[in-house]
């Protein structure tokens, strides 16, 4: 059995999720008849013959005769792509969202004084502040579409379905901003009441059904999620993108990914520096920056604040303990070495 560290804290320590999504499937329709039919998107494969455009060595980049060898070189290229036929000018996607309570409560722990004190912290948690800052953080995340990401982009019409049992939300994402959490409406208060129910644990759970509608263009392009390809040495295609069933789709983690970038709390934001709101990461991770909005030298990181507020430190702010919580409800595997 793994051995607790001398500073009270687990060394297996685990959390589940507790915004649970699916997959997002992409469908094609008309901006009028949206409600009436939609036809599911498969993936096509294109050949293209690209030209070479990645920077060159110096070498050949400043010698004529070399630059001109290398650019004549084809550079052939066979990829995914997706896109609306063209008697369709809006993308449909629909996906599910279970919200769970518990956000709290370990899955896994090997200490059991930490333990009660993680269920202390979480108890205080709910006592001072409840769930209902992050509650209408995730409902504004479902109502202005971010979790559309680049599909959102120069959309001439936005719209966001959700239900649940017999409620229903419609929102017109454009009156939701991207860049903030501080306008909100009637629509979106008692979805948010919804989701913050299922996170107290005053209904056993809530699962959303979530429907989108993108107006981008007769036969334009969408943007389903891109598959990770561990071994491109025996693969054809540069670009492989996700599909289920034919259909082409976006990954369950990049629709998480969209509804828990809620972080307005980090020391950037609002800065020239800081990028508008970002993942809630225990580090602040933005892996398209290749940075780290969170550091321990900083002691803004989740493992630092978390260390301190689960062996029984007050929370030192409204929007550390936000964060902590949104972290726990991101769930992951958060225990301390041993070796300490």
């Amino acid at each position: 059995m793994a051995k607790s560290n001398t500073k009270g804290l687990a060394t297996v320590l685990s959390f589940e999720k507790k915004i649970v999504l699916s997959d997002g499937l992409m469908y094609g329709t008309t901006w009028e008849e949206r409600q009436a039919e939609a036809t599911a998107l498969p993936l096509h494969e294109k050949s293209v013959r690209g030209t070479i455009s990645n920077r060159l060595k110096q070498a050949v980049a400043n010698d004529p005769a070399k630059l001109n060898a290398e650019v004549e070189k084809p550079n052939l290229q066979t990829v995914d792509a997706a896109s609306l036929s063209m008697d369709q000018d809006t993308l449909k996607v629909t996906f599910t969202m279970k919200v769970l309570r518990g956000a709290a409560v370990p899955a896994a722990c090997n200490n059991a004084e930490h333990k009660a004190k993680i269920l202390e912290m979480g108890n205080r948690y709910v006592e001072q502040y409840g769930f209902g800052e992050l509650a209408k953080r995730y409902a504004l995340n479902l109502a202005n579409a971010r979790f559309l990401w680049r599909n959102r982009v120069g959309a001439e019409e936005l719209e966001v379905q959700v239900k649940a049992n017999d409620k229903q939300w419609l929102f017109h994402s454009y009156d939701y901003s991207l860049q903030d959490f501080d306008h909100s409406d009637e629509m979106v208060d008692t979805l948010a009441e919804q989701i913050e129910s299922a996170l107290s644990g005053k209904i056993p759970y809530l699962l959303l059904e979530v429907t989108a509608f993108a107006k981008i263009g007769r036969g334009q392009d969408v943007y389903p999620s891109e598959e990770l390809i561990l071994d491109k040495g025996k693969g054809k295609k540069s670009k492989v993108l996700y599909e289920v069933d034919g259909t082409a789709a976006m990954h369950s983690q990049k629709l998480s990914n969209a509804i828990r970038t809620i972080d307005t709390w980090y020391e950037e934001y609002g800065t020239d520096t800081g990028v508008g709101p970002i993942a809630v990461e225990p580090y602040g991770a933005v892996t398209n920056l290749g940075k780290a909005f969170r550091t321990p030298k900083a002691k803004s990181d989740f493992y630092t604040l978390f260390d301190k507020y689960s062996l029984g430190d007050d929370f030192e702010s409204p929007e550390a303990a936000h964060y902590v919580m949104a972290v726990l409800i991101r769930g992951g595997v958060f225990g301390a070495s041993a070796k300490e």
